[in-house]
């Protein structure tokens, strides 16, 4: 049996934007699947938004999302427009509030003009920026993102990372981020955490972090 993660302990506020750093196989895609109720601990306790994720009631799935940087949930043949409106039945947005978020949520993402184009003619960043949008079409107060500017170019990642800022500013969203681009992270967080072989070994200041483990 390989234990994954192991005494994991951290509280995050609401509002907070959280780096969760790590190398490859150091536990953190694990501990966000813990989070959002696709894996259930083995031991232990968790709560998110005062309840257990595992549950995955309506409820606690409302308020949450998560954004897994190499996978979609968009329907690859399709216009990124009709995999929203799925995403907006699902969650049983009308059609007024729809129109609405897409309409702000595409101008804050610049993609006005994209959301009728096949999913397949896109390039990465302008999929990633529907995935976003795909993602937060239900105004989550919970993001959950490993990895959202995976293989984007530096352009589109500074877009992605503005975007963010600006989603968190707007809505009070809680954010947790895993990411290998620094740039992520320094633009975004001023705390993180810091995992390795499935043990958290750093939680606090991002400057105090660099300063204490920088060569």
């Amino acid at each position: 049996m390989v234990e994954a993660v192991r005494q994991v302990s951290f509280n995050i506020e609401a509002g907070e934007v959280v780096g969760f750093l790590g190398p490859n196989g150091a536990g953190k895609t694990t501990t966000l699947k813990m989070l959002t109720g696709l894996i259930y601990p083995s031991r232990g306790h968790l709560r998110v938004a005062g309840q257990f994720p595992f549950h995955r009631t309506p409820n606690f799935l409302q308020q949450i999302t998560l954004v897994m940087g190499q996978k979609q949930q968009l329907i690859w043949d399709l216009p990124t427009l009709d995999s929203l409106r799925i995403n907006g039945a699902i969650y049983g947005i009308d059609r007024k509030e729809f129109q609405s978020r897409v309409s702000e949520l595409s101008a804050m993402l610049g993609l006005d003009d994209k959301l009728n184009q096949p999913v397949r003619k896109l390039s990465l960043g302008e999929r990633m920026k529907c995935e976003l949008l795909a993602a937060l079409l239900h105004q989550p107060a919970i993001l959950f993102l490993d990895e959202p500017t995976l293989g984007l170019d530096v352009n589109a990642q500074v877009s992605v990372r503005e975007f963010l800022k600006e989603y968190n500013q707007r809505y009070g969203a809680t954010i947790l981020l895993t990411s290998h681009y620094m740039a992520d992270i320094t633009a975004l967080c001023d705390r993180v955490l810091l995992i390795h072989q499935g043990q958290m070994i750093y939680d606090g200041n991002l400057d105090h972090l660099l300063s204490q483990f920088a060569p």
